[in-house]
């Protein structure tokens, strides 16, 4: 797969000559280190590496003209089904704001605000958290053209806040773009597979996996009781635990509204998905292989939501709703956007259809995509768990 890829989609000299730059500095990093670095520094590198990494340089990711579409980009619907039950929060607590954590081409945050301005419910601010200068003029340039007279309340952000934030936190597809450790489970030991230099670039290596590792890698197979088959491939996230922390941190009052593909810790850790999630993502190609062209694709790895809501026990917050997308998009009110938003923008109901299915159905996003809601002093349920709630299954 890995070689039809490069022969369809060989990068132009520029964007060569990036990638060519960030495997230079990796390589670097892997000669200072013995030889091989963790997974999830190569990972951290390859998408965030300042000036280098995917995230961080100019190329374009989002929409049919880059690598991927993300569900804001797929139809204004989602967005505008999330505002209403960003408005339900909003009106329940009298004021607040809605602090968006990587906000792309700024398309989720233009149609949210024009959704709670119809509803009447514009949030006093709306902070977008970007760490991508280039995303950043994407955004600005986006949102000035789309609601010109809604710019003085938007803010750009290049860190949480620390502490104070009151209203709606929302993080879609963030958590999956996260680095992970990849391990493998033998009957033998645990091994943590690494990364080192090859004459192509880079290649597997793998060693013994360190105490922490370990432990935590048999305290998940220990509470699942599965029995893993021998040379199972895996991924843990350590630094999960410190972003959800210091999301609650921030929170003084509302709720984080978390959207990802993932499952949950028995479904992600199941004997028979044997070769992990790691997935990445090259001008709409989808394939394994994390060491092609460095700092021109994406990498992610999907999301373990059990994780995620004992990292928000721990930090204090309280779960207040777990579903799949579909669920969650037709109890916020989907069904009823789809023939307004065709008549408002004259569009066509037949199409607004389409990618409504393309939102809902399980062999789209509705069921690969999972919704998860923490929050702090709030006590009110939401709209988007009334037709389902999956909480007792994590």
């Amino acid at each position: 797969m890995n070689r039809d890829i490069d022969a369809l989609l060989h990068p132009d000299p520029d964007a060569l000559a990036h990638s060519k730059a960030l495997i230079s500095s990796i390589r670097t990093v892997i000669e200072k280190t013995c030889g091989s670095i963790g997974f999830d520094r190569f990972m951290w590198m390859a998408l965030y590496e300042p000036g280098l990494g995917y995230y961080n340089a100019g190329t374009r990711k989002f929409g049919s003209s880059g690598d991927f579409v993300t569900a804001p980009e797929i139809s204004p619907l989602f967005s505008r089904t999330l505002a209403a039950q960003c408005a339900e929060i909003l009106q329940t607590m009298g004021d607040g704001s809605l602090l968006e954590i990587g906000a792309g081409a700024g398309v989720m945050a233009a149609d949210l605000l024009r959704e709670l301005e119809l509803l009447g419910c514009l949030p006093e601010r709306y902070f977008i958290l970007e760490i991508s200068a280039e995303l950043k003029a994407r955004q600005r340039l986006h949102l000035a053209n789309s609601v010109p007279h809604l710019l003085d309340r938007i803010v750009w952000l290049d860190g949480l806040p620390a502490r104070g934030f009151r209203g709606v936190m929302l993080a879609n597809e963030v958590l999956d773009a996260q680095p992970v450790v990849r391990i493998e489970f033998t009957e033998a030991a645990i091994y943590e597979h690494r990364v080192c230099e090859d004459l192509d670039g880079f290649a597997w290596t793998k060693t013994i996996a360190d105490q922490k590792t370990t432990t935590q890698v048999m305290q998940i197979k220990d509470q699942l009781n599965d029995t893993w088959p021998d040379g199972y491939i895996t991924e843990i996230n350590p630094g999960l635990i410190a972003l959800v922390s210091g999301f609650a941190a921030a929170l003084e009052q509302g709720i984080m509204l978390l959207i990802d593909y993932g499952y949950t810790r028995r479904e992600y850790y199941h004997p028979q998905r044997d070769r992990g999630t790691l997935l990445c993502h090259y001008r709409h190609r989808v394939h394994a292989n994390p060491f092609l062209y460095p700092g021109l694709q994406d990498i992610t790895a999907s999301v373990d939501f059990t994780a995620v809501a004992e990292a928000g026990a721990d930090a204090g917050l309280d779960l207040l709703g777990y579903t799949n997308q579909a669920m969650f998009l037709l109890a916020c009110g989907l069904e009823g956007l789809i023939n307004r938003l065709a008549e408002d923008e004259r569009g066509s109901h037949a199409r607004a259809l389409v990618q409504a299915k393309i939102l809902t159905l399980p062999t789209g996003m509705g069921e690969r995509f999972k919704v998860m809601v923490l929050g702090r002093n709030y006590h009110k349920p939401l709209r988007g768990f009334a037709f389902s709630d999956h909480r007792r299954h994590l």
